[in-house]
């Protein structure tokens, strides 16, 4: 049986373009043409992507290379609540940073931002079939909202759900924390762990974060670990992958 590499790059924006471009090109000299890039309309309200046409411009024509645009978030930021449980607090402050934006979203108020993400892309030519949470935190009510949406897929940090298939696939995504350097140090030993755990898993999730390009150690693993997959591994986007569990396709 064929085991398959996806490598997801998070956080695409223009406030992040360079970096993302940067790294893709890093993975284009080692060999991965295609990945999934996880898009955010509007990256902390700081600037809708609407408003870059040169942004707009280098999406399609990534799309059009191959690589899959997802929708990830509207905003990726979280209003912190009053009265937030000791749990609440430590998943959306301490794991995320307030980023967890779907965390605890009803199904209305996520039916509406996924609705206006994708009209968005789509004003352009671009039709995103998965969606992605910042921080793959995503509340009950807002996957029901992805199912009545009809968006095909979705994913949380251990598993790969094919939403009209009411499929769950188990993959747990290596991703680096890069915010402190005991983070870093830690994030390094676990994903060297965990790249040894999955290594007959049919699926091998690699998510990378424009900031860890930046951090040499964690880069170098980064490279040598997708170098270490490649050998085994054939890379696809999530929606090739999902399709092909499905029989729809094959990568």
């Amino acid at each position: 049986m064929t085991q398959h590499l996806v490598v997801s790059i998070h956080d695409v924006s223009p406030l992040t373009r360079a970096d993302s471009a940067a790294i893709l090109e890093a993975l284009g000299k080692l060999g991965i043409a295609k990945t999934s890039l996880l898009v955010i309309p509007n990256h902390h309200r700081r600037g809708h992507f609407l408003d870059d046409a040169d942004f707009c411009a280098w999406l399609k024509s990534l799309a059009e290379g191959g690589h899959e645009i997802v929708m990830h978030g509207y905003f990726h930021q979280r209003e912190r609540r009053v009265g937030e449980t000791a749990k609440a607090k430590i998943v959306t402050r301490f794991y995320t940073a307030d980023e967890g934006e779907f965390f605890d979203l009803d199904e209305g108020e996520a039916c509406d931002l996924v609705t206006r993400s994708r009209d968005e892309f789509s004003s352009i030519g671009l039709h995103p079939r998965g969606f992605i949470a910042p921080a793959w935190l995503l509340s009950a009510a807002a996957e029901r909202a992805l199912k009545k949406l009809s968006c095909e897929y979705t994913t949380r940090l251990a598993t790969v759900s094919d939403l009209a298939r009411e499929t769950i696939h188990a993959s747990q995504s290596l991703c680096w924390s890069v915010r402190s350097a005991w983070r870093r140090a830690a994030s390094l030993g676990w994903n060297a762990f965990l790249f040894r755990k999955l290594r007959t898993n049919p699926l091998l999730r690699v998510s990378i974060h424009p900031p860890d390009i930046h951090h040499p150690a964690v880069w170098r693993q980064v490279c040598a670990l997708l170098t270490r997959a490649l050998a085994a591994r054939v890379p696809v986007t999530y929606h090739t992958w999902v399709a092909n569990q499905r029989g729809d396709v094959s990568p």
